[in-house]
């Protein structure tokens, strides 16, 4: 419980200040380091609507920007996106990371943690069906590009890349009109899966985050109980043929009842994954963190603590700051427990 785990956002202004902050709270018990997905990435998936609106062979349904569809005449075979630009904002925070590293604010043996969202969850709220069915091959070819990008510019013994997993968390889940379950939907999202881990070099670090969302703050739906997310981690599991290096569970502010974590002892993880639970909360601070610290322990032997999403939560840097100071508190709390 004194391993921590950062989802991706800081509300911080720059790589150089998450790192700084992050490093001086919380160094030994960090594995890895997100850059806080400064700038249009502070609202995760929003800032792929202008590659998506670029591309000639789209065209929007209606007067705004999203949803699309495919454009008069595209052939989708034909259809083709370039640079989605995650890598090149993973090279510029890479360098921001070392020279943290080289200043003494991160521990030498800390990872530099690079954040995706799966191409699913993308297209899928962005584009209309039947055309995002279509759509998804070149966006998702284009995604794995990246990631090939990101490894050759960043070396693998300092790498982590986690897929954050929402728009399949949501429609597993099954309660939310927005993004409803369909037929089929557990064998297409083991491919999906299947493929998104395959690209990841096996000498790189791989992690999953499972998401209910984070919109201003609040969940899309909130889980009734653990129950769908360890469904969904167990199919991940299945389906990725390569070391999961972490899987990260969100938990609700007010969940210190025991009904909401009996589910995760049907989680079926290999024995070396990590795992981390969304714990930490500034709201109600170290006291409530360690709260439900203690009811999760009774359900799951090992474990790590993380927020429930990102730290952007309202893009707030006093808000960031104070989940920043609970981390390490619940962390030094738990240490010779």
């Amino acid at each position: 419980m004194t391993n921590v785990h950062f989802v991706g956002s800081v509300a911080l202004d720059s790589p150089e200040e998450v790192f700084a902050a992050i490093g001086t709270a919380l160094g030994p018990h960090l594995k890895r380091v997100p850059d806080g997905e400064p700038g249009g990435r502070r609202l995760w998936i929003s800032w792929q609507i202008p590659v998506l609106r670029a591309n000639p062979s789209l065209s929007p349904v209606g007067q705004n920007q999203v949803p699309l569809k495919l454009a008069e005449g595209t052939d989708p075979a034909e259809l083709h996106f370039g640079e989605l630009g995650y890598a090149r904002e993973a090279r510029t925070s890479y360098q921001d990371f070392l020279a943290a590293r080289r200043m003494g604010q991160l521990p030498g043996s800390v990872r530099f943690q690079v954040a995706l969202p799966t191409p699913w969850a993308v297209v899928t709220p962005f584009c209309v069906q039947p055309d995002a069915t279509q759509i998804y091959p070149a966006y998702e070819e284009a995604m794995l590009k990246e990631i090939d990008r990101i490894s050759r510019a960043i070396p693998h013994e300092d790498l982590a890349i986690q897929w954050d997993v929402c728009i399949e968390m949501v429609s597993w889940d099954g309660r939310s009109p927005n993004s409803p379950p369909f037929a089929g939907m557990d064998e297409l999202f083991s491919r999906n899966f299947a493929r998104l881990g395959a690209a990841v070099p096996a000498d790189v670090e791989l992690g999953f985050h499972l998401c209910y969302g984070d919109l201003d703050a609040r969940h899309f739906v909130e889980p009734t109980d653990a129950t769908k997310m360890v469904e969904l981690a167990n199919l991940i599991r299945r389906g990725v043929n390569r070391h999961i290096t972490w899987m990260h569970l969100p938990v609700p502010i007010d969940r210190a009842d025991d009904a909401f974590y009996v589910p995760l002892r049907e989680l079926d993880l290999a024995p070396e994954t990590e795992l981390y639970l969304g714990l930490v909360h500034a709201q109600d601070g170290v006291a409530g963190t360690r709260r439900r610290m203690e009811v999760a322990k009774k359900y799951v032997a090992d474990f790590g603590i993380a927020s429930e999403c990102g730290i952007s939560r309202g893009r707030d840097a006093n808000l960031a700051m104070r989940f920043i100071e609970t981390y390490a508190g619940a962390a030094a709390s738990a240490e010779g427990v």
